[in-house]
């Protein structure tokens, strides 16, 4: 797409409801001053003033405080101050997420009240992008499983998802353009399926979490939400930076996320589908709704078998969260364990139980199950395996991440995309995992599959229309060991 045809593009965009914005062309439309700022986060601030009393998405809004960062930066551009790729736009931040000038509390009513000094590592790379920090969206308690207060923005009745609920609730909402959050389990990938919105959780440690809760070093991800693929590449692609103060980065050129995903691949992506370990736990609507999205990629998709290597991940996986909850949480749990919910208490319970080598083995196995799916990624673009169970389940869960649990132990990047719906009309997410440290491939190929397949809103999942050839997958089953 030229130049021209992507401004023109933009500019029809810009003639709707500016809250309805991605994050790429609300910053293209301020950079280009085709709108401000503060035209932006008002129109932000409207639809949260319309929608948020059934949604509840949000954990702080000063709006005075967000409305004097947009006049800030719509003066910063004014006075011809260089911009950056975020300038002026809204971002919201899970409430996990240190900053400096509004409370952060976990989501626990033990931190009520608390106000960090200064701001988390990726906070503080938002605001040097441009971004205005539109207030701290609500996660679950201290982001584990216990349902906080917000709502499925496509129905009320229903989770968001957890533990990132309201991050992912207020951009389907379309109260903000992108919002942040983290993953230990499922908590990016499952409410962005939830939510119909997309979620990109980047490989382990690419994004620096320094100043953010930690539950488990090993499994910790800082995860973005937006509309789009490109939404989630811009926000995912500010934040990546070496921190001396996480130990799990390293110094590494500024990956171009936002221009590869935008790019077209070389060769037609190849997918491999997986059912993975827990299939059976995969309601009949998901099976069907794979089933017809494989068969619509045609060759360009083949089913793959993880060999039974893989079939202890999803308990390493848990091992390592309670056993790490059980420690850094501690603190918490002896000052304040009767103020913790019941499934907290149980799980810190777990990890204080579990064997040191079980702890050991668990973390020595990681490196070789990437090994093992090293040979897949030599084939193959991406894995293409469900992002939840089924739709999202009633509002007293959070719903299950066990289809997360995997690809979060093995530190590989996931995207959820919103491409098919279910017979009530709730989203069912497609998750796409790439090799670990390919994100910027993971994501064009997402973009491929968006552009290809097509998004289905209001639409049955059997109305998904077909990708290339309409014949069954033509390889015989594949098996990694």
């Amino acid at each position: 797409m030229d130049r021209d045809e992507r401004t023109r593009q933009t500019d029809e965009r810009l003639r709707m409801s500016l809250n309805a914005l991605g994050l790429a062309d609300a910053a293209a439309g301020i950079r280009d001053g085709r709108l401000s700022s503060v035209e932006l986060v008002g129109d932000c601030l409207k639809r949260i003033d319309e929608v948020d009393r059934d949604i509840q998405a949000w954990a702080f809004l000063d709006r005075d405080h967000a409305m004097r960062q947009a006049e800030a930066a719509d003066d910063h551009r004014k006075h011809g101050k260089a911009t950056g790729p975020l300038h002026g736009v809204p971002v919201g931040i899970k409430d996990i997420f240190d900053t400096g000038d509004m409370p952060t509390e976990f989501g626990s009513e033990l931190w009520a009240g608390r106000t960090p000094r200064r701001d988390a590592a990726a906070v503080a790379r938002l605001r040097a992008a441009g971004a205005v920090i539109l207030g701290k969206t609500v996660t679950t308690e201290y982001a584990y499983y216990n349902p906080g207060k917000t709502r499925n923005p496509h129905n009320p009745k229903h989770t968001p998802g957890g533990s990132s609920s309201g991050s992912a609730a207020a951009v389907a909402a379309l109260m903000v353009p992108g919002a942040i959050g983290s993953q230990t389990n499922g908590s990016v990938i499952r409410p962005a399926a939830f939510c119909g919105v997309v979620g990109f959780k980047p490989t382990h440690g690419l994004i620096p979490r320094s100043g953010a809760l930690q539950l488990s070093r090993t499994l910790d991800h800082v995860g973005v939400f937006g509309r789009s693929v490109e939404d989630a590449a811009l926000l995912a692609e500010v934040m990546v930076d070496f921190d001396p103060e996480d130990p799990d980065t390293r110094p590494v050129a500024r990956p171009p996320f936002s221009a590869v995903a935008a790019s077209e691949p070389p060769l037609p992506p190849r997918f491999a589908f997986v059912r993975s370990p827990v299939w059976d736990q995969a309601e009949p609507e998901t099976r069907e709704a794979f089933a017809e999205l494989v068969d619509a990629l045609g060759e360009a998709c083949s089913e793959v078998e993880l060999g039974p290597s893989f079939d202890e991940a999803v308990d390493m996986h848990r091992i390592i969260m309670e056993v790490d909850m059980a420690h850094n949480l501690r603190r918490d749990d002896q000052r304040g364990g009767d103020r913790l919910s019941t499934r907290l208490r149980q799980a810190i319970a777990r990890g204080r139980a579990h064997l040191a080598v079980d702890y050991c083995n668990a973390l020595a196995g990681i490196a070789p199950l990437n090994q093992a799916l090293d040979h897949l990624f030599d084939e193959y673009d991406a894995i293409l395996t469900p992002a939840a169970p089924g739709a999202a389940p009633g509002i007293e869960t959070t719903g299950n991440p066990v289809f997360c649990s995997l690809w979060t132990y093995l530190g590989v990047p996931a995207i959820s995309l919103p491409l098919m719906r279910s017979e009530t009309g709730l989203p069912l997410g497609v998750q796409l995992v790439g090799r670990r440290g390919n994100d910027a491939r993971l994501l064009r190929t997402a973009h491929w599959l968006i552009r290809t397949i097509g998004r289905t809103r209001g639409s049955s999942r059997r109305n998904a229309p077909s990708a290339g050839s309409n014949s069954a997958p033509g390889a015989e089953k594949r098996k990694v060991r």
